[in-house]
């Protein structure tokens, strides 16, 4: 075999098998990215809500952690309250987002659970959802779709105890 022949056969089987093997290491570092942003946006998130929830524990006057909610607040309070519950669901629309998709599998299903977990345990608040309809004033038509059907199952759900 001359040196041209074994040179030719070498491309035939860099071209065969070579290519294939580049196209799937690229194909492979491309989700193995796209997975790491989505768990760092994730990771952004949930820093966002612990973040949120030194707020509330900062708070704690507003018994936003407790059920019965606060009664006959003071405007002080109240006012207090508008802004914290005013920054929780712009975290909500973030995550809706960043996170939310209409099909969703795996991990990604069970990272979107735990943000709906979150907006459930606050549409049950009755001090949550009777501003919720102010908060949602400007916000993501999608999102705000979405955390009214929550509010309103947390509602029916509330009706039937």
């Amino acid at each position: 075999m001359s040196t041209a022949d074994f040179w030719y056969l070498l491309s035939n089987v860099v071209t065969v098998f070579g290519l294939p093997l580049a196209i799937f290491v690229f194909i492979y570092e491309q989700r193995k990215e796209r997975e790491s942003a989505k768990e760092s946006t994730y990771l952004m998130l949930s820093d966002a809500y612990a973040e949120f929830l030194r707020l509330v524990i900062a708070n704690p006057d507003l018994r936003l952690r407790s059920q019965p909610s606060i009664l006959n607040p003071t405007e002080e309070q109240r006012e207090r309250m508008l802004v914290i519950f005013d920054i929780l669901v712009s975290l909500f629309e973030r995550a809706y987002i960043l996170v939310y998709e209409d099909e969703m599998s795996g991990r990604q299903l069970r990272r979107w659970r735990s943000w709906e977990d979150y907006m459930r345990e606050w549409c049950r608040r009755d001090d949550f959802c009777s501003v919720l309809p102010e908060l949602l004033h400007g916000e993501d038509p999608a999102f705000a779709d979405y955390i009214r059907k929550l509010a309103e199952e947390a509602a029916s759900e509330h009706a039937t105890r």
